[in-house]
């Protein structure tokens, strides 16, 4: 959400604040974040271990920096192309959040399939799941648009969350969490 919001601010000098701006904002987000799910969830099939997750953070992050180092050179870039605050925002939106997000989104599948111990939990673990992301994503909207963006420049928000994400990654990678047990017997039979 943080780079979500961020957004608004990284398109506004070139296409304003409108409607269009948002719709295209939102849009490249929510196709961005189905495309991980579905990634997510497929790669999740594949003999899921933290280290594999703390990977997705690593390019998480990884991606995540043309944004921060570029999106005014390529704001700037496709304003010129196409003047159309819709279009262009949209163009905008899409180069800039459609990397990026979709390899977030790939995030919560994958956290599902880790902390799922058996079928007959997975909907209460789903549902804890999708509550404390939901959660965190009021928070992170809340601390951006209230204080972060007070606080910060716009890039160094950017850094931090680019920073954030390499460290969940990197301790996912170096302090593996070993299956459960009914896992580790279902990938023994494959």
């Amino acid at each position: 959400m943080t780079v979500e919001l961020l957004g608004g601010k990284i398109l506004s000098p070139y296409f304003g604040g409108s409607v269009y701006v948002w719709g295209s904002i939102i849009t490249i987000f929510m196709l961005a974040l189905s495309i991980g799910y579905l990634v997510g969830g497929k790669l999740s099939l594949k003999e899921p271990n933290t280290r594999k997750y703390g990977v997705i953070f690593i390019v998480a992050a990884i991606t995540t920096l043309p944004l921060v180092i570029w999106h005014a050179e390529l704001s700037d870039w496709v304003f010129m192309q196409i003047e159309d605050p819709r279009y262009g925002s949209l163009v905008t939106s899409l180069i800039l959040f459609l990397v990026p997000t979709t390899i977030m989104g790939m995030v919560a599948p994958y956290s599902v399939r880790l902390l799922v111990a058996n079928a007959e939990s997975s909907g209460q673990t789903a549902g804890f799941l999708y509550f404390v992301s939901t959660l965190g994503s009021a928070l992170g909207t809340i601390m951006t648009s209230f204080y972060l963006v007070l606080w910060f420049e716009l890039d160094n928000i950017l850094y931090g969350v680019t920073v954030v994400l390499a460290l969940v990654g990197l301790v996912a990678i170096l302090f593996p969490k070993p299956l459960p047990k009914a896992e580790k017997a279902e990938l023994s039979h494959e």
